[in-house]
């Protein structure tokens, strides 16, 4: 706030406001704008006054300013890429209703194309938290998120829920996050009716070797174990305690071995069993308490069978780890905005758009934090 009888700058530059600016265009750079404009089609064909590139930069710069109002960001914007890229300064705002033609004309689909490019794991192994001996830690989970109660969210997302007084449409959202780093590096979207498994199998493109998935799973899925597993990541999912599983073999450190079946409980199949090591522990008072059932009794499956790799004691703490999602992506999106605020957009296109600009923004935010040292260094990669 200037002081009595001093004036306040025209256009209300900031330096915290070009280094936030600045790291957008590091992590994220024109010429990978670019390549994901033209993987999306989004060329410009005539001069604008808004052309497509600065109008990604405009979006990411929405999320990154939230509370502010379309002009305010634009002012933000236009100052910033001056300083941060040497473009020439926009003297003209455009009215709040080009500004959101700009963005319908975008689309969410280079705003998906540009995370898809550049979100990878950040965790360096030479420091703490990122990894278990020589497993990179990653983590699914998902969440639900408020939208502004328009016809057209309605329609895509489904009515409000039944709950008493005034409610808003949802969306499920799950995100695959880097329990070091809390990059969210893949991201699935879908309705409150569609089920947080099902949109794990469209994270799991993103698993890899050297990777240990943690995720919570009440009812396992054998198709969904298998599908993960495919990758080549290792897994650490817990499970409701009354899934039937024999025990065949037991190891010192308590854990056993047995067989998956699918189907219903009880259901064998020995063609399609799935090898898995388990792991049972006591709950702590304050630790929820497992899911599909009430009771105190922790049960873990595993892909890693010898015990010498992973004691049964050193999985159980590693399993702790696993980031609190719905408390990231609230931070991310509705709460970022203010106390009881939503997502800007009232089109289900918009909200799309608006989320992976969300995504973009924190993943330069945790760029920026390795950059710092604050979870050892990195280099900014593209997929």
């Amino acid at each position: 706030m200037p002081r009595s009888g001093s004036a306040r700058s025209a256009d209300d530059r900031r330096w915290p406001d070009f280094i936030a600016l600045g790291v957008l265009t590091r992590v994220f750079p024109p010429d990978v704008v670019d390549a994901a404009l033209i993987e999306c089609g989004r060329v410009e064909r005539r001069d604008r006054l808004l052309p497509a590139r600065f109008v990604v930069y405009y979006v990411l710069s929405l999320a990154l300013f939230a509370p502010s109002s379309y002009e305010e960001v634009m002012r933000k914007v236009t100052a910033g890429l001056e300083w941060a890229l040497g473009w020439p300064h926009q003297r003209v705002v455009p009215t709040k209703a080009a500004l959101f033609q700009a963005r319908k004309r975008l689309g969410p689909e280079p705003l998906r194309v540009l995370f898809d490019k550049v979100a990878v794991p950040l965790a360096d192994p030479r420091f703490p938290g990122g990894f278990y001996r020589s497993w990179r830690l990653m983590s699914v989970d998902g969440s639900t998120l408020e939208l502004p109660g328009s016809e057209a969210n309605v329609e895509q997302f489904g009515p409000p829920s039944s709950s008493v007084g005034p409610s808003l449409p949802r969306m499920r959202v799950l995100g695959l996050v880097e329990c070091g780093s809390r990059a969210v590096i893949d991201v699935a979207f879908g309705t409150c009716r569609d089920d947080e498994q099902a949109l794990t199998e469209s994270v799991a493109r993103s698993l890899c070797p050297g990777m240990l998935l943690l995720a919570d799973h009440a009812h396992l899925r054998h198709h969904l174990w298998d599908l993960c597993r495919s990758s080549g990541a290792d897994l650490l999912w817990r499970v409701a305690s009354d899934v039937a599983l024999p025990v065949e073999k037991r190891y010192p450190d308590g854990s056993f071995v047995s067989h998956v079946y699918p189907g219903t409980r009880g259901y064998h199949n020995d063609r399609d069993a799935i090898l898995v090591r388990v792991v049972e522990y006591p709950c702590a008072p304050s630790e929820t308490a497992p899911v599909g059932g009430a009771e105190r009794t922790g049960r873990l499956l595993t892909t890693i069978i010898d015990p010498a790799a992973a004691p049964a004691d050193e999985l159980v703490a590693v399993h702790t780890r696993q980031p609190d999602v719905e408390t990231l992506f609230g931070v991310l999106a509705t709460r970022r905005r203010g106390a009881g605020a939503v997502l800007r957009s009232k089109s289900p296109d918009g909200v799309i758009q608006e989320l992976y600009s969300y995504l973009c923004v924190h993943y330069a935010v945790r760029c920026m934090m390795q950059w710092s040292g604050a979870a050892g260094p990195v280099t900014g990669r593209v997929k």
